[in-house]
């Protein structure tokens, strides 16, 4: 399996057909972003064609769930079931792609839910066991950090729905590393916690989601354009002997060839 993709945001990328490809014709791995705006405007006719595009080319692909809105652990049984139906929807448009990985939010708000989190990861899994049920042999759901700043609300929110799944297809569910969240929204720049969040994930870590940023704001910068301390965070995964598989998030044409140039630097590791 390809150890890294690069993203790919389809709703732009079917306006931009040049960020396809870069990925069609250079056999760069991508992740394919599915956001509700895509959803909405495609029939299953245009993902199988795209996908066969994918095959024939040999790239390999890996999804973004949406996330737009959804709150699957909300209190609120009428947004709950919207978010359902949207990761549903979803679910059957990934399957067409044939993907490694899938990533979905966590999403848990703690401005919401701070004296409530047990409740909220319980309702959390009961949404996303719905959504995984739909497609008998799913592959793995790595569930990603966003705007959370303890990351055991994050691995507490994959415990809870590995229990709520049936125990062969536990393992199936893990967590996706988000670094520029990490380093940005949860502060990691100021409170310095890397090992924290490495050791909270580390049970369950899948995939890794990697981009720069200055520590002030989600830039998507490349690696090497900001601040991570992308070798601590690399010494961190060794350390713990850990190999998730990455996806590169950058959001400029020179962020993107940082990401490839970091591949190759990163050869052992991303497997070039």
């Amino acid at each position: 399996m390809s150890r890294y993709f690069v993203n790919c945001n389809l709703r732009v990328a079917r306006r931009e057909p040049r960020l396809l490809h870069r990925h069609l014709l250079d056999g760069v791995p991508a992740e394919l972003g599915l956001d509700p705006l895509l959803l909405d405007a495609t029939d299953a006719a245009f993902h199988r064609e795209l996908a066969r595009l994918f095959a024939d080319a040999g790239v390999p692909v890996t999804v973004h769930l949406p996330f737009f809105d959804l709150q699957p652990g909300s209190a609120d049984a009428r947004i709950r079931a919207a978010s359902r139906d949207r990761l549903l929807g979803a679910m059957e448009t990934a399957a067409i792609y044939g993907p490694r990985r899938m990533v979905g939010h966590a999403a848990y708000d703690r401005f919401l839910y701070i004296r409530s989190f047990p409740d909220w990861a319980q309702r959390s899994a009961d949404t996303w066991a719905a959504v995984l049920a739909a497609w008998p042999g799913h592959p793995p759901l790595c569930l990603e950090n966003t705007h959370e700043t303890d990351p055991q609300t994050v691995s507490g929110t994959i415990v809870a729905l590995r229990e709520r799944l049936p125990a062969e297809e536990a393992e199936t569910v893990g967590a996706c590393f988000d670094v520029g969240h990490w380093y940005s929204f949860a502060e990691g720049k100021k409170r310095g916690n890397l090992d924290a969040w490495l050791d909270a994930l580390a049970p369950f870590l899948l995939h890794l989601h990697l981009h720069d940023n200055d520590g002030s704001f989600d830039q998507h910068l490349g690696p090497g354009q900001g601040e991570i301390p992308f070798e601590a965070i690399f010494a961190g995964l060794s350390a713990r002997q850990l190999t998730p598989t990455a996806t590169f998030e950058p959001h400029t044409p020179e962020a993107f060839e940082a990401a490839l140039t970091f591949v190759k630097a990163k050869g052992e590791f991303f497997g070039k």
